[in-house]
């Protein structure tokens, strides 16, 4: 009787610590992924703030990695999502996703079973916004090839895919100090001209604090894409600010309060716009005379001389599909391999595409800008790749 009872009195005494003690409390809610905190939040009003406060101390980019094949119905990324977003510990605000084009819309064959995989795109880029949370703005895009480091470490070896199933998915948390937004700008056939009062609608002008765009062309094989693409980079190509990105394949998901469904074959640019003072970034053009190790090395310690903090840092990778082992003699994963080598610490994400925007650009701490040449620089390229530094501030 004296052991039951004291096993009672030390429940009673824990009982009373997790329904007082906001400092016990949050402790223990600090080991819980994301979901199962939330779950944890609607115990009682202690737990509810507790909850709070551990997410927002929770600003550190998360990421999701598909890198093999999934069932003939879903995307590998489908697959991964649903299942890592359990054990994630941030709460995503912007999410990026970017799956291979072939197997996303199901045109690969699956040789086990000897018939196509049948996908339809919207679905499975329904499936994948479905996953995500209701408020959460989600930019997707499928390309002929990934660049992915997978899940695990920041340091983990990125890799190349250049053909095969493989996506990712980075998901950025609300973070102090930095504002993350998408745009999507849409041809319009009836004006040769671009509004460009749009900009400053989508926050890419008069905007002081505006330090990173990456930009996505889509449908680039329609009449009158190349010509958008630099009614649209060109007013956005100032010294101050970082441009980045490539032609992709086709966009299949820009969900926010302020964007639309995309029109059926019309072509235009999408994106996401990072803007703060505590932002810092670079870019480095690797021109088509990088076709080798030593080249290719040297085009990365250009980027490491930028000086661009590694804590809590990201690397995108834009690169032509007719670069990758065919470019480098069939030597595979030779610029992922460059940048791990310079970036230990650093976790790399991109595509290959059909274009690419760019140029060697740095932004640095006080944000004096140190540039290659003191010309307009040329920032749509062909057969070349970006590499680009994204740093988003000490983390708490």
């Amino acid at each position: 009787d004296r052991g039951s009872g004291g096993v009672m009195e030390s429940a009673a005494k824990g009982g009373y610590v997790l329904a007082n003690l906001a400092e016990v409390v949050e402790r223990v809610l600090g080991f819980l992924p994301t979901k199962a905190l939330l779950r944890a939040a609607c115990v009682c009003r202690l737990w509810r703030e507790c909850a709070r406060r551990t997410l927002r101390t929770r600003q550190r980019i998360a990421w999701v990695s598909a890198l093999e094949p999934g069932p003939a119905e879903n995307h590998a990324l489908v697959r991964a999502l649903a299942c890592e977003l359990e054990k994630v510990h941030v709460l995503p605000q912007t999410v990026l996703y970017i799956a291979d084009a072939e197997t996303f819309s199901g045109h690969e064959e699956c040789h086990e079973q000897k018939k196509a995989r049948k996908r339809n795109s919207k679905e499975t880029a329904l499936a994948l916004e479905k996953l995500l949370p209701k408020r959460c703005q989600v930019l997707g895009l499928v390309t002929p090839g990934i660049v992915v480091t997978p899940m695990g470490s920041s340091s983990n070896q990125p890799q190349e895919i250049e053909e095969g199933e493989a996506g990712f998915a980075l998901l950025f948390p609300k973070i102090d100090g930095v504002k993350i937004h998408t745009f999507h700008f849409s041809k319009d056939v009836k004006n040769r001209v671009f509004d460009e009062s749009k900009f400053a609608e989508a926050g890419l002008k008069n905007n002081p604090d505006l330090r990173v765009v990456l930009l996505f062309g889509y449908n680039s094989w329609k009449t009158g894409a190349t010509r958008f693409l630099h009614q649209i980079v060109n007013p956005l190509n100032e010294k101050s600010i970082i441009l980045a990105g490539g032609q992709v394949e086709s966009f299949t998901s820009l969900t926010s309060e302020n964007n639309h469904a995309q029109p059926g074959d019309a072509c235009g640019v999408v994106g996401l716009a990072f803007s703060g003072p505590q932002i810092q970034s670079a870019t480095v053009l690797l021109d088509q005379d990088v076709a080798d190790e030593r080249t290719a090395e040297a085009a990365m310690q250009r980027l490491k001389a930028a000086n661009i903090p590694e804590h809590n840092t990201i690397g995108f990778m834009f690169a032509c599909v007719g670069r990758g082992y065919r470019h480098y003699k069939t030597k595979r994963n030779m610029e992922a391999d460059a940048f791990r080598k310079f970036f230990p610490n650093v976790p790399l994400f991109g595509f290959f595409g059909h274009g690419e925007i760019g140029c060697d650009r740095i932004v640095t701490g006080n944000f004096v800008l140190r540039e290659c040449n003191d010309i307009k620089d040329d920032l749509l390229h062909g057969y070349t790749t970006i590499m680009t530094l994204i740093h988003l501030g000490s983390t708490k």
